[in-house]
């Protein structure tokens, strides 16, 4: 069993904490969007109040290995100061002499962030030296960015098998409990949307869920696949030949367990993915050969959410059409307000999705958006996290 971070004792220890500040920032390098680093204040304050020397440890964009100053950790740290009222110390590293001499010095509450872990490639490798070298700076290891915890890396699973006392932290703490809701024992009836560009991304999730939910709505780009699979042309839509069969047997699987599979009965399409360009809705039975799938139809949006109203819990991972360039976001903005206004248990699994939920202005209307889209995707595939696995081996080790 996971440990979290009220469980544990850290007072007067170093704490080093691993987030996910991977925060967008614009060509002046401000930070555009922080929800990131305020998901995550709960844990940071909850540990500050309690006596941690704080470590805050993170990535930010993809530097390969380099110190490049574009992807620095500083505007987030002044950012989080500014969050907390407190000033945040910025190390110039997150391993080595100069960054030990800091870590040592901290007084309890104090907080240091660390640089950008992943200007070391030791960190995406799971380099065992990196690794010993970041869990030199603390007592105590606390992860609570679940949007990595997909990925074995040295901060996520490196640091814990080196450290004798882990946990999780609150955010973490509310992705599992929330996920555990869905999967584990969901009041039914038990709804799945999924969407997005590929079938092959989603193939596992679909798999796993497929004998779980009650009805699996099916939407984006990968919903050609299946519309294909199903004898109908769909021009020159994004498809994925070599799934067809793939999907026919997944059709076939549903049918036999008697569980709800829909696909869209109308489509917008458009001859060209661009803002500007003209579009209309046709039966899926009429998709013109020289256009292509943009969105869900008005009847497909009227039919899922009828789907959407019947039932008591609802997870939801990937847009239903190219959400990102208007006016081919409808669809997704419909289903994110058929959503909103359920009452049911409604988890919307993060990147685009959560994206979309709250360009429809239904963010307060959902009972949660996951902080990690393929954490989420993961263990929607029935998949263990590496994050997970590694908290909990610690716990046992040290219990």
């Amino acid at each position: 069993m996971i440990k979290f971070i009220d469980e544990l004792d850290f007072d007067d220890k170093r704490l080093f904490l691993r987030v996910d500040f991977n925060v967008p920032l614009d060509e002046k390098l401000e930070i555009t969007d922080d929800n990131r680093i305020r998901a995550a204040l709960p844990t940071v304050r909850y540990a500050m109040e309690n006596g941690a020397r704080l470590v805050v440890a993170s990535h930010l964009g993809r530097p390969k290995g380099e110190k490049r100053p574009e992807f620095s950790l500083a505007p987030v740290a002044e950012r989080l100061g500014l969050l907390l009222d407190k000033k945040v110390l910025m190390a110039p590293d997150c391993i080595g002499p100069d960054v030990e001499k800091m870590v040592n010095s901290l007084e309890p509450g104090q907080v240091l962030m660390l640089e950008n872990l992943r200007f070391h490639k030791e960190e995406t490798q799971n380099d065992p030296q990196f690794a010993s070298s970041l869990a030199s700076l603390c007592d105590v290891y606390v992860n609570d960015a679940f949007a990595v915890s997909h990925r074995a890396h040295a901060s996520v699973v490196g640091v814990p098998e080196r450290v004798s006392v882990c946990g999780a932290g609150f955010l973490m703490k509310n992705e599992i409990t929330y996920f555990e809701k869905a999967m584990k024992d969901p009041e039914r009836p038990f709804l799945a949307i999924l969407g997005g560009a590929k079938v092959s991304s989603k193939l596992g999730a679909i798999e796993n869920i497929l004998s779980k939910v009650d009805s699996l709505l099916i939407g984006g780009a990968m919903a050609n696949t299946f519309l294909l699979a199903s004898g109908y042309s769909v021009g020159r839509s994004m498809v994925e030949k070599d799934l067809v069969e793939t999907a026919k047997e997944i059709m076939d699987r549903a049918k036999q367990s008697g569980t709800g599979f829909f696909l869209p009965v109308d489509v917008v399409v458009a001859e060209e993915l661009g803002p500007g360009v003209s579009f209309k809705a046709v039966s899926v039975d009429q998709v013109p050969d020289d256009m292509m799938i943009v969105d869900i139809g008005p009847g497909t949006v009227d039919l899922f959410r009828d789907e959407i109203k019947k039932a008591k819990t609802i997870v939801w991972n990937g847009p239903v059409g190219a959400f990102e360039i208007e006016p081919f976001d409808k669809g997704t903005v419909e289903i994110a307000r058929a959503v909103g206004s359920s009452p049911a248990l409604s988890i919307i699994g993060g990147g685009d999705t959560g994206a979309a939920v709250k360009k429809a202005g239904e963010s307060d209307n959902v009972s949660y958006i996951s902080t990690g889209g393929g954490a989420f995707l993961t263990l929607l595939e029935g998949k263990e996290l590496p994050g997970f696995k590694a908290l909990e081996r610690c716990a046992s080790q040290g219990s």
